[in-house]
């Protein structure tokens, strides 16, 4: 499917200019019709539940075809932070092994996950980052024989760095660590082959470039992985055969659905699949490409205007956005909202986020808006 095409699945973009999928995807007309086939599901038939398993599955499947896997080595789960999680109890810590080496770019959520592993004997490294930048170098520097997982974004949530995956899970499986990859904002947009990518785990959500709901993430492990101890957070969806309702009996799943928990969100299932739908009809680097053209017409038009970047230049580190410093975020936003122009704020830093969906006139718009913006400053 040609980006076009792919707009016209969004109607916001009759009255709007979306560029906040770092936040949130924009609805699409094919997850509205999915989001109606549950609720006609519900209401008609009751408790459908072999339907909505259906559906998970479904959303499991396509997730997998995104990342080139097979559906058994995904798991379902609710939140990346919940992934994040079952890849801590995965590992074994002691005197030998206990580093786990995260990034000062690391989504919170994630790194609050490594933090709370020290309970249970670990000791969480962080490589600085300097003005948006993370120096490969020195994650390479901090990884040695101590250390048992090295977790690395795919592209940074707060200015969309973008880390070389391949090169840092390479040293560390050099040195007999693990890799975890928070993908959460890249897949999508940045083309994923877990058979290049080098890690071991994957995470991600679906809420975001993957333009599904909330409610919804995916955990891949690598197939051939030695097991770590048996999952402390667990549930029925990770037995054997869930539907065999044998409560005396614990048995895990023998693939990935073994970090799954209870019940999954149905409604965010039937949203995953079909936003994922969509993704899969298009080419991945066809996408990466025009996301890609977007971003260097938006930086260097905003570059022109004298903003300053938080977002990286070089097009090797930049991902599917461009994020501005500016001195009040939030005013900016509302500036920007006000003109239909959806955005994302984070600290000091607005987030203009591309994807597959957006065009040529989207930037033009933005960038006359931030244009205007800047003329009704003081001392302009």
């Amino acid at each position: 499917m040609r980006a076009e095409s792919f707009r016209k699945h969004f109607p916001i973009f009759s009255d709007s200019v979306h560029l906040c999928s770092c936040s949130e995807g924009a609805l699409s007309d094919r997850v509205m019709v999915a989001m109606n086939e549950f609720m006609t599901s519900w209401r008609t038939q009751g408790a459908p539940w072999e339907a909505w398993m259906e559906e998970v599955d479904h959303a499991r499947q396509q997730f997998a075809q995104l990342i080139h896997a097979e559906a058994k080595d995904v798991a379902v789960v609710s939140c990346a932070s919940e992934g994040a999680f079952h890849v801590a109890g995965d590992l074994r810590f002691d005197n030998q092994r206990a580093v786990i080496l995260t990034n000062d770019m690391e989504f919170p959520s994630i790194a609050h996950v490594w933090l709370a592993s020290r309970e249970r004997g670990s000791t969480v490294q962080f490589v600085p980052q300097q003005d948006g930048w993370v120096r490969t170098e020195d994650y390479l520097n901090l990884i040695t024989d101590r250390v048992a997982l090295v977790s690395v974004p795919l592209v940074s949530y707060a200015n969309g760095f973008r880390f070389p995956v391949a090169e840092i899970a390479a040293k560390a499986h050099a040195h007999g660590a693990r890799v975890v990859v928070d993908a959460y904002q890249g897949s999508g947009v940045v083309p994923i082959n877990v058979n290049n990518l080098g890690c071991d785990y994957l995470i991600s959500g679906a809420l975001k470039y993957l333009l599904g709901a909330p409610g919804m993430a995916f955990l891949w492990v690598r197939p051939g992985l030695e097991r770590g101890p048996n999952p402390a957070l667990t549930g029925w969806f990770a037995r054997t055969n869930p539907f065999a309702f044998t409560p005396r009996v614990l048995d895990y799943a023998g693939d990935a659905r073994r970090f799954q928990t209870g019940t999954p969100s149905i409604p965010a299932a039937y949203a995953a699949a079909a936003g994922l739908s969509l993704i899969n009809e298009t080419d991945a680097t066809e996408v990466f490409q025009h996301v890609s053209g977007l971003a260097e017409r938006l930086q260097n038009a905003v570059l022109d205007l004298g903003y300053r970047l938080y977002s990286p230049t070089a097009p090797e580190h930049r991902g599917p956005q461009v994020s501005l410093w500016v001195d009040d975020a939030e005013r900016l936003s509302h500036f920007l909202q006000e003109r239909s122009i959806l955005v994302s704020p984070r600290g000091q830093a607005v987030r203009l986020s591309l994807h597959y969906y957006n065009n040529e006139d989207d930037v033009a718009q933005v960038v006359e808006a931030l244009k205007d913006y800047q003329s009704q400053q003081p001392g302009r």
